[in-house]
This record gives structure tokens, sequence and C-alpha cells, in this order.
């Protein structure tokens, strides 16, 4: 970590504090009648509409400038396998098991994203990755017993749901990395071409398997994932950005913005006491799996 500017740990840590908010809006959408396409697809049209604003704001007439199409596709991948899917996994699993729980199933990443970035991109592995995967488990294990959560129950194997989309968004991740080690491609392109794939891909899906329920559901559900799309917009372009650093190595953007379940936890136990519980042992799995996450990344 020696040498990493400031700017970076800010950039990846302002995710972090979004991320843990954005969950809560996403459990209210999900109470208020809303399904995990539904958010996913309104979160992501949010996204994609903002970026693809600010970017012809910023670059018009020409706002790919300076792109491949080896790098559109790279980041084209990384929004349809770590956005598309990832989300659908994201907002399943915060309807199944609740935000707190699966805010901190999702921070399992850095372990995924630190693994591919050693084999793909050839970063190093820490000297204490051992200790932090056996840190990181525990606490899964100890989330998975919690008795917290959604007020209404659910399995231990739903617990799959978010670490399912840990994998995904750190394989995502080690992409985007990628695609920014030998360009000029700026944050913004990266994201707006990112979102762009991931509501190709997420529209193709609900006209494939008929979801009606993405145009009718009860109006005060699209308010809350509009609510969750607006701070995510945010959060993930802070998050490219850290990335597109010369300095923004996958393992310490990643185990930054892995800390989120913690400000997730905070946000649940004071505006979700009516649909979810917040328990001690809660607390005890999110704090484990952010210390296994760091010392898995240190």
């Amino acid at each position: 970590m020696t040498g990493t500017p400031p700017v970076v740990y800010a950039l990846a840590l302002l995710p972090a504090v979004l991320w843990g908010l954005g969950p809560i809006f996403d459990k209210r959408g999900m109470a208020a009648g809303g399904s995990a396409t539904q958010a996913a697809i309104v979160v992501v049209v949010i996204d994609t509409g903002l970026y693809w604003l600010a970017l012809l704001a910023t670059s018009w007439p020409n706002p790919l400038s300076g792109l491949t199409l080896d790098l559109v596709v790279v980041f084209t991948v990384a929004g349809l396998f770590g956005t598309a899917i990832g989300r659908i996994l994201v907002f399943a699993g915060v309807e199944r098991v609740g935000a707190s729980i699966n805010s901190a199933g999702i921070s399992t990443r850095p372990l995924f994203a630190t693994l591919l970035a050693l084999g793909f991109l050839g970063e190093p592995l820490g000297p204490l990755t051992g200790v932090g995967v056996v840190v990181l488990v525990c606490g899964l294990i100890v989330l998975t017993y919690s008795k917290g959560g959604d007020v209404s129950g659910w399995r231990p194997r739903d617990v799959l749901l978010p670490v399912s989309a840990a994998a995904v968004f750190g394989t995502g991740n080690v992409l985007r990395r990628f695609g920014f080690g030998d360009t000029t491609a700026t944050a913004l392109q990266a994201v707006t071409i990112n979102e762009t794939a991931a509501l190709v891909a997420l529209a193709a899906y609900v006209v494939a398997t008929r979801k009606t329920d993405v145009l009718s559901a009860p109006r005060a559900s699209y308010t809350q994932f509009a609510g969750s799309g607006l701070v995510t917009a945010v959060a993930l372009l802070s998050f490219f950005t850290a990335l597109s650093m010369e300095a923004g190595r996958v393992a310490i953007v990643d185990s930054l913005a892995a800390t989120a379940p913690l400000f997730t936890t905070i946000f649940a136990a004071a505006l979700l006491r009516d649909v979810e519980r917040v328990t001690r042992s809660v607390v005890l799995g999110a704090l484990l799996v952010v210390v296994g996450a760091v010392l898995v990344t240190v």
C-alpha cells in the first residue's frame, strides 16, 4: 500500500458508505411490493441515463473518443457479467436475507477479486491471505446462524445469493482493471459502457422471461429503487475512478469498498427496524467479513 495517494483511499471509501446506504432503499422497495428484477432494471436505467448525460455534456461531439474496439468489448463484458447478473443476485439477496446480511455476504468480493487479479493481472498476494480467508469464512458462518436479517426468516443456503454476487462482481472488477491497465479510457467512459451493456442484458432478460412485474409494481417501490439508483450512480463512478488511477490496485480499492456492510448494519439498525433484525451476531459476522476481506488484500 506504500505510495498510494490519499485520493485513492477516499474514492474507494465513498462507495462503501453509499453502497452501505443503497440496500436500505432496496429493502424498502421490496417491502413496498417490488421485485429483484424490477430493482435491477430501475437502478441500471437511472445509472445509464445519468452517465450518458454526463458523458455527452463533457465530451461532445466524441463521447467515446480514444476507445478501441477491444476496450469497448472488455467493459461491455464486465457490464454483462459483473453488473447485470450481479445486480439480480444482489436484489434477490436483499429480498431473501435482508440488507445487512446481504451486504456482508457481498463483501467477500475481495477474496475473489484478489485471487483473480493474482492469476490474470499479476498483482501480488498478501502474506496474510490465508488468515484473511479463515476470518472471512468464520464471519460468513456467524452471519448464517445469526438469526438476524429479514424478519420473516431465511434458510442458511440463501446466503449463497450474496456470495455468488460477490464472485461475479469480483470477476467484473478484474476485467475493469485490465481495461484500465493499458488505455487512455476515462472512468466515465468505462462506467457508461459498463452500465449500458448491463441495461441491454437486463432488458433482454425481462423480455425473454416475460417479467411483467417490472412495469406493474406499486408506485412506492419505484421511488425507493430510484433512490438506490442515484446512490449507486455516484458510488460506481467513484469506484471506477479509483480503479482507473495508476495506484488503484484492485486489492486496495476492493478491500476499502468492502467495508460497506459496517455502514449497512448501522443504517439497517436505525432505519429498518420494522422489517429487519440486526442482532449482535449480525454485527460480529459483518465485522469478521470486513476484517477478513482486508487481511486477504493486505
